[in-house]
């Protein structure tokens, strides 16, 4: 069976580490804040201008002057900081961000991404994902393995405009897991499966070419 989005930002968040200072992109990214291990301390980021964020509010908890990139209502915790848009892009530009965990419509076999835009379709602006590929130390995809229409995701090329070229350095899919090791030509490599789910499934649908582990092949 394949991973549900659930298990997906639950496994994205098993790369978080202690001290760790955190970007989530909208959407399923966010679901990842759910997941933190109770043992280590991760401050979480977002570009409008939070450093600190805090969990979901309950109904009668929501404060609208409080929300995340995504437009979504959140809290604030003991140290939470507010700074403007400079100095918040600051801190990525910058490379003070340990990690960005961001959505995508298409990954490359050599590490682009493309999740900021469809030609033909309403885009209401680029966000900031742009300057999170290009300063962030390291960038996680957490994306379907295939889209609605049964399309590839994990391709040779991207077809789509890019967000960054040479960018992504794991991807975490409702099927499996890639890694690469350096962004100077390492390949991505299989290195786990969702639990049912086989290397050939994995195989039939990727359109990149990527190394197969003997763990992740054998499970």
């Amino acid at each position: 069976m394949a991973w549900t989005r659930e298990q997906m930002a639950a496994r994205a968040a098993r790369e978080l580490k202690d001290g760790f200072y955190v970007n989530l992109g909208i959407g399923m990214p966010t679901l990842v804040a759910n997941h933190v291990a109770p043992d280590i301390d991760v401050t979480f980021q977002s570009e409008n201008g939070m450093l600190g964020i805090g969990p979901f509010p309950f109904p009668d908890q929501v404060d609208p002057d409080l929300i995340n990139a995504g437009k979504q209502t959140v809290t604030e915790l003991p140290g939470t900081a507010f700074v403007n848009s400079a100095e918040s892009f600051g801190m990525v530009r910058g490379g003070h961000m340990d990690l960005s965990i961001l959505g995508s419509m298409q990954v490359a076999e050599n590490g682009d991404i493309a999740n900021w835009m469809i030609p033909g379709k309403v885009v209401k602006g680029m966000g900031g994902a742009m300057d999170l590929v290009a300063g962030v130390k390291r960038i996680i995809v957490l994306m379907e393995h295939v889209s609605k229409d049964g399309e590839m995701k994990f391709i040779e090329r991207c077809s789509l405009p890019l967000t960054g070229a040479n960018s992504v350095d794991m991807i975490i899919t409702d099927l499996a897991v890639f890694r690469r090791d350096d962004r100077i030509g390492a390949p991505f490599k299989l290195i786990e499966l969702a639990p049912g789910v086989s290397a050939l499934e994995v195989r039939e649908k990727t359109g990149a070419r990527y190394v197969e582990s003997n763990r992740a092949t054998q499970e």
